[in-house]
């Protein structure tokens, strides 16, 4: 099953050779496209399954030759590297065997919001925010705010931010959940330990043809916008609210001054949420798919402690831990971050077996 699945995928690269030859294919820009990024995707996974065959056919052969007393000990040894090549290779093989997540390469709409705790919750909630904005500018993503609710204390009720660049969904798609928070707040006297929480949302970027959205479904209003405690950071009527009629969704932009960057930035948020509910429907009714996940991304579910007495922090799908706090608010979450997709794919491959 495992070498019937690869020689499937050896069969289609040589098809998409043919195809990207054909006269008609060329002038056709889309579907060159297309079948160009098909091949590129392929073109890894086929050139190791070769390296698989060889090795496959070079241990049959080794094996044959332990017959020959005069070539048996450089026969075992060769059978013996040769063995361990091709364990090694099964392992790359099976990776790509793993169905990929289609909104991978997507950009996303990270949502923060304050949750159980009051001021102590917005800070938290402030962190977060930061930790993501640094870890993307460590990975060298774009990235801007396209709606927040700050807080007098420098927190947030609930901040909304765009991150663009190569995997930045692939890479921040288990992030979403309850995060929570045990610390001594900054305004609290007694120094006792209050646990806070935050839960995050991740939503890979809906584009206009993964969703249409009929403009006579919308009422857009405009007012303007404020700063923390309602002050008012612009006399015109500059900021956005787009409501979805059929839904009831609604979705607000004052980041900007112009009313026209508002708008696009809200048709952004609003075309990425109705396809976020769009997409849960689904995975609602894909219960046996939830067993395979790491985490659902339901913001219900608490999925990490960042536990500031001890400099610990721990995801709890997983039970791994990590003893370095402030780095991990500095950016630095790729350990947390890998160990959470190998064990995504570990499952994931237990379930194809």
């Amino acid at each position: 099953m495992f070498e019937d699945k690869l020689k499937n995928l050896e069969k289609r690269h040589a098809e998409l050779e043919k195809l990207l030859s054909n006269p008609e294919i060329i002038k056709d820009n889309e579907k060159y496209r297309n079948y160009s990024k098909e091949l590129g995707e392929l073109k890894e996974p086929v050139a190791k399954f070769q390296e698989f065959k060889a090795a496959k056919k070079g241990l049959e052969e080794a094996k044959e030759m332990l017959a020959d007393k005069e070539l048996r000990e450089l026969a075992s040894k060769e059978a013996e590297k040769l063995e361990e090549k091709l364990e090694e290779l099964r392992k790359e093989l099976e990776v790509f065997l793993i169905p990929k997540d289609p909104h991978d390469k997507k950009n996303i709409f990270l949502e923060v919001r304050a949750g159980t705790g009051g001021d102590e919750a917005a800070l938290f909630a402030g962190d977060l925010v930061r930790m993501y904005l640094r870890y993307a500018e460590r990975k060298g993503w774009n990235t801007e705010m396209v709606s927040s609710n700050p807080t007098g204390l420098g927190g947030f009720k609930e901040a909304i931010i765009g991150v663009y660049g190569q995997g930045a969904y692939s890479r921040l798609k288990f992030e979403g959940g309850t995060h929570r928070v045990q610390r001594v707040p900054a305004t609290e006297s007694g120094g006792r330990i209050h646990t806070s929480a935050a839960t995050v949302a991740v939503m890979p970027e809906a584009e206009e043809v993964d969703l249409k959205i009929d403009d006579n479904d919308l009422r857009i209003d405009t007012f303007r916008s404020s700063g923390p405690g309602g002050q008012s950071v612009n006399k015109t009527s500059s900021a956005i609210r787009i409501t979805h009629v059929p839904t009831g969704l609604v979705v607000a932009c004052q980041e900007e001054r112009s009313q026209h960057k508002n708008k696009a930035k809200a048709m952004k948020l609003l075309r990425t949420r109705l396809f976020d509910m769009m997409e849960e429907s689904q995975r609602s009714e894909r219960a046996e798919q939830r067993k395979v996940m790491v985490g659902t991304g339901d913001r219900s579910e608490k999925i990490r402690t960042y536990n500031f007495p001890q400099s610990r922090i721990t995801d709890h799908r997983i039970g791994f831990s990590v003893h370095n706090l402030q780095q991990v608010l500095d950016g630095e979450i790729d350990e947390i971050i890998d160990a959470l997709a190998i064990a995504d794919r570990t499952k994931k491959l237990e379930k194809m077996k």
